[in-house]
């Protein structure tokens, strides 16, 4: 008897031919003898993270994510929003969406046959990479609601990605770059858009910054980019080797060397270059095992990145690792690109 499944897909998430996978989930997996699967399509990730804390309060245990790195946050929220202990929960993540780096982390293929004949093998014998789980809140205000998330953050430069590429035309502007320009397309060109605004504001966007790791000040200053990452994110975010679930995250802080320098820097990062002369080019790197805090000197309201989403915080931001979940993981976890 099959295990029952649940699969949460969004319809704003992917390539335009990514869009078309959805309607194969069910086949595919029948073909398998994982007859027992319901397939639940959402047009917004606020749906996606309803549906999620839904199907956990009714019992449900098995969730598989098919969109990108917004949608499978989206359910992991909704897996915190249940109440329920996450290491009772088996998350997936079917690739259907723009920068779907932790997707590719845990060994799961972009084609659609390919990656639900792992996901049939891998749930067939209970196999899942532990991963820690993040959580940021506004740290001015104790009362807020924390976001929680794995995979990468980050503030200033990162902090304004989402503002591009989380926008009202979402779907079709990411549809079609990432048919045009791979699954990481929406992300460069978020990234770009927030580079050049950083250039043309110049230093009327400069800001002092303190980052505080488990209680401790360690770095005061000026930064073009502040860099959360839970551990390796795949050749495409490489900051980091350590395991999803080793008990750690980092931040990867890019010094203000000034703007002449700000695209050589920027160059050298998506790179992974920067890792050979870190010191040059302004990288510093802090390691986190409980919190870290990123106080921003002049009590300013800026955006954090929560993994493809924005946060807002007044003056103080807060991080923290908080619970570790079961991934359901191919044998050998390689990279497919």
């Amino acid at each position: 008897m099959s295990r029952p499944i649940d699969v949460i897909a969004t319809t704003s998430s992917g390539s335009i031919s990514d869009w078309k996978k959805v309607e194969r989930i069910k086949p595919l997996f029948a073909e398998h003898g994982f007859t027992d699967l319901a397939l639940h399509v959402c047009d917004t990730h606020v749906e996606a993270r309803a549906k999620a804390r839904e199907l956990l309060e009714a019992g449900k245990r098995l969730l598989i994510s098919a969109g990108g790195s917004g949608t499978f946050n989206a359910v992991l929220e909704g897996c915190c929003d249940s109440g329920v202990p996450l290491g009772e929960i088996e998350l997936g993540f079917l690739r259907k969406g723009s920068a779907d780096l932790l997707g590719k982390v845990l060994g799961m293929p972009d084609e659609i046959e390919a990656a639900i004949r792992v996901f049939a093998e891998a749930i067939g014998s209970r196999r899942l990479m532990p991963c820690d789980v993040l959580s940021a809140r506004d740290g001015s205000d104790p009362s807020s609601s924390p976001r929680h998330f794995v995979g990468y953050g980050g503030a200033e430069i990162f902090g304004r990605i989402p503002h591009f590429t989380e926008n009202r035309f979402m779907k079709w502007y990411k549809g079609v770059l990432s048919q045009f320009a791979g699954d990481l397309g929406p992300f460069t060109t978020g990234m770009g858009l927030a580079l050049v605004e950083k250039m043309i504001k110049g230093p009327f966007a400069r800001k002092d910054w303190r980052v505080i790791v488990d209680g401790e000040e360690v770095a005061r200053g000026r930064f073009q980019a502040l860099i959360v990452v839970n551990g390796y994110l795949g050749p495409d975010m490489a900051f980091s080797d350590d395991a999803l679930g080793s008990g750690r995250f980092h931040l990867f802080g890019l010094r203000d060397l000034g703007m002449s320098k700000l695209m050589s820097q920027a160059l050298k990062a998506r790179s992974g270059e920067i890792l050979i002369e870190p010191e040059r080019w302004g990288l510093e790197h802090h390691v986190a095992r409980k919190r870290l805090e990123l106080v921003r000197e002049d009590g300013g309201i800026f955006p954090i990145n929560v993994d493809g989403s924005t946060l807002p915080c007044r003056g103080h931001a807060l991080l923290r690792r908080v619970d570790s979940i079961g991934l359901i993981a191919a044998p050998d976890n390689r990279l497919h690109q």
